[in-house]
């Protein structure tokens, strides 16, 4: 397939590329600085900018546009950055799709767990309702602008990712410090739920639903074993062989990070991958426990 990918100098956009080569598909990259190679396509998001012709006889588009969403607090300011972001991407996209002589035949545009809320012990499958807060809004408002796209000819995927695992990037590289000199433990409560997922199923997964016809709409893409923040601690900890004795109260993570505490660290989302399990899908790594012993050992 002929594949163009926005986002590809994120850490799974990084990944995601070359995997992709390396199954034999033809990809580009779309960059917002002068194109240097023959594989690079020029866009401007900001100004929604991208010729349609870029996107002639393109066969999947994959989005992994958008600022990070924890590298720094909340703000207004931060917000409408995060929004910008997302829509601005996303919408340059779906209109470039709309004047395309040959329009692509997919769109996979990354979405979020964050989607649901903070929903306590609930197991929440893509059917689950949009819970509250600037995150869950962000998300709606995200996969709606994809949603534009779709078409008697275009399908479009909006995978919810969880929070994505991996030694060398995400979430994981910035608690190991802490961790191997066994100041590490749980988060708040401990009680929460954390929907987790290796870097190695999202990159097997996103090509999945870029070239197999059977999917759309919202597809969750977490492990079929969430965990609570308590028993991540634990085993982050077994692995490295250290103590997890040091819990961050909720009080000090919201005095520090303020509304972006409550969403993605206290929150409590317990989501099951039920589009992916319905449709055969494999996790090469399904159980956190073991997938922590292989990486960190």
């Amino acid at each position: 397939m002929n594949i163009v990918v926005a986002g590809a100098s994120g850490w799974i956009g990084r990944a995601l590329v070359p995997s992709l080569r390396a199954q034999g598909h033809q990809v580009s990259i779309l960059v917002r600085r002068e194109v240097r190679a023959p594989e690079e396509i020029a866009w401007d998001p900001a100004q929604r900018r991208l010729a349609a012709a870029a996107l002639n006889e393109v066969d999947a588009v994959i989005n992994l546009a958008g600022a990070s969403i924890a590298a720094e607090r909340w703000t207004e300011v931060r917000k409408r950055e995060l929004q910008n972001s997302r829509f601005q991407s996303t919408r340059t996209l779906v209109d470039a799709f709309s004047s395309a002589p040959r329009r692509p035949r997919v769109l996979v545009n990354i979405s979020a767990v964050g989607f649901y809320g903070d929903r306590g012990d609930a197991l929440l499958s893509e059917t689950a309702p949009r819970g509250s807060g600037f995150l869950a809004e962000l998300c709606e408002e995200w996969e709606r602008a994809a949603f534009a796209a779709e078409s008697p000819r275009t399908r479009v995927v909006c995978p919810r990712l969880g929070v994505v695992l991996g030694r060398d990037g995400g979430a994981l590289a910035q608690m190991l410090p802490v961790f191997r000199k066994g100041l590490g433990g749980r988060l708040g409560s401990g009680r929460a739920w954390l929907s987790w997922i290796s870097l190695r199923d999202v990159v097997v997964a996103l090509g999945v639903l870029a070239t197999d016809v059977r999917w759309r709409g919202p597809v969750n893409l977490v492990s079929p074993a969430p965990v609570t923040h308590a028993d991540f601690a634990r085993l982050l900890a077994q692995a490295l062989r250290r103590p997890a004795l040091l819990p961050v109260p909720a009080w000090a993570l919201k005095l520090r990070l303020g509304e972006m505490a409550t969403a993605m660290l206290l929150a409590s989302q317990r989501a099951e991958p039920a589009k992916l399990l319905a449709g055969g899908f494999v996790f090469s790594d399904p159980e956190l426990g073991p997938w922590l012993q292989h990486e960190l050992r």
